[in-house]
């Protein structure tokens, strides 16, 4: 019995002892085929490699995993792989937002104000960096626009033959100045000065510059401009003018716009600068009215504040200014035009006040460059009756212009201008008060 028990008990421990190495040698498969595949598959068999574009969220929690056992699982090689692409992506996210605030500010600028400065810029060249010290001067010639014939083909032709240099003098005449306008155009042909024209506002003024071989120019039929043009006096003739002029300037001439109470004794376009989109004759009657002085005003009430200072120029003359072909000049014709169309104004006043007003809540002022003509080459008629005309040196200068805007008995008064300067008759002038009579 005892040696039966014995082989029993031999068997089963045998039997165990196999079951033993059996599961002893599948754990050590395992362990041998995990670390092989843990080798050649440190991120897992079923990882793949970040792109760039991946998520930052994806590549720390990749840069975590493999951080656990940087033995097993990383090599120093892929981690800085990883950290490369790290950068280069957050590289490239500072770029896009650069390029996010550029193109944000650029919005912003287009939007405020609808910076018109800012268009003409980035048409007219790049940025620049300022120069040293006292060498930096800002833009002030704007460019001229592009000529377009097909706004006006029949008065592109006339112009082509009687402009000169792109430039011309413009002068709007209907029957009630017939008188003026002839001794306007006489002393013009006698400085021989051949770019002019005068726009005839109706058939009689047509046939007179006709049988004197002058210029003339007559529009298309047009009921709203005809019917002032036609029996309009000084004021709303004048005022048709800022439409007119409008065809000129799109065609790309530069205009010297014209009244006809004004004696030529030089040739104007040799003492333009042409640098300014206007350059205007001033109605000011002497250096400081003309170009502009400091005014203080006076109010005892404010104690120590009672002075203020104030700027103050006499207005441009809307009847004697060269205006370039440009944007901004354009923009003033319209302006001008579109509140005499709808405002019982005096177009000089509203002429000024397009041109000088500032940009200020509910306006945006005009950008246009300006300058003020020399004040005794193109002489306004006060300046000759009160001041010239009884100063010994002054009256031997020849001027270039006489407008004779401030006084009404005009005709007599351009008459005595052409004996004075032209005819040399040192006394024509002293019968004339100088001011008017009423």
């Amino acid at each position: 019995m005892i040696g039966r028990r014995e082989g029993a008990l031999m068997r089963n421990n045998s039997s165990h002892s196999q079951w033993k190495s059996k599961v002893v040698t599948a754990v050590a498969i395992g362990v041998l085929i995990g670390c092989i595949f843990a080798f050649l598959f440190p991120n897992g068999f079923f990882y793949s490699v970040p792109t760039s574009t991946s998520s930052n969220r994806h590549l720390s929690l990749a840069g975590s995993k493999t951080q656990e056992n940087p033995a097993e699982c990383e090599s120093s090689d892929r981690l800085n792989m990883l950290k490369s692409e790290l950068v280069a992506v957050s590289d490239k996210n500072a770029e896009l937002k650069k390029q996010v605030k550029e193109l944000t500010e650029r919005l912003r600028f287009a939007e405020q104000g609808k910076d018109q400065a800012q268009k003409q810029f980035l048409a007219l060249g790049k940025q620049q960096k300022a120069g040293p010290f006292g060498t930096v001067k800002g833009l002030r010639t704007n460019p001229t626009v592009v000529p377009d014939e097909s706004v006006n083909p029949r008065l592109a032709k006339l112009l082509e033959k009687i402009a000169v240099r792109q430039e011309l003098i413009v002068a709007l005449a209907n029957r009630n100045v017939k008188e003026m306008l002839e001794v306007w155009f006489t002393n013009i042909k006698r400085v021989n000065i051949t770019n002019y024209l005068v726009v005839a506002l109706d058939d009689e003024i047509e046939q007179f510059c006709q049988s004197n071989q002058v210029p003339v120019y007559k529009r298309d039929p047009d009921a709203a401009v005809d019917n002032i043009g036609k029996t309009g006096g000084n004021h709303k003739v004048s005022g048709l003018k800022f439409r007119i002029l409008r065809e000129f300037l799109q065609l790309g001439y530069g205009v010297l716009l014209s009244d006809v109470d004004i004696v030529y004794l030089q040739n104007p376009f040799d003492h333009l600068y042409r640098d300014s989109d206007v350059e205007s004759m001033s109605d000011g009657h002497d250096n400081r009215t003309a170009y502009g002085f400091n005014d203080v005003f006076d109010e005892p009430a404010m104690g120590w504040a009672r002075f203020a200072h104030t700027m103050r120029i006499w207005v441009y003359n809307s009847g004697f200014f060269y205006i370039r072909p440009t944007i901004p000049s354009i923009e003033l014709l319209d302006r001008v035009a579109t509140r005499l169309s709808k405002e019982d104004a005096w177009d000089q006043a509203v002429f000024n006040e397009e041109l000088f007003f500032p940009s200020h809540p509910g306006y945006e002022g005009l950008h246009a460059a300006k300058r003020t003509m020399d004040m005794y080459m193109f002489m306004n008629s006060k300046v000759l009756f009160k001041t010239v005309r009884n100063d010994d040196k002054l009256s031997k200068l020849k001027p270039v212009i006489v407008h004779v805007n401030y006084h009404p008995d005009k005709l007599p008064r351009m008459k005595a201008v052409v004996e004075f300067y032209v005819n040399g008759k040192q006394d024509a002038l002293k019968a004339f008060p100088e001011g008017s009579n009423w």
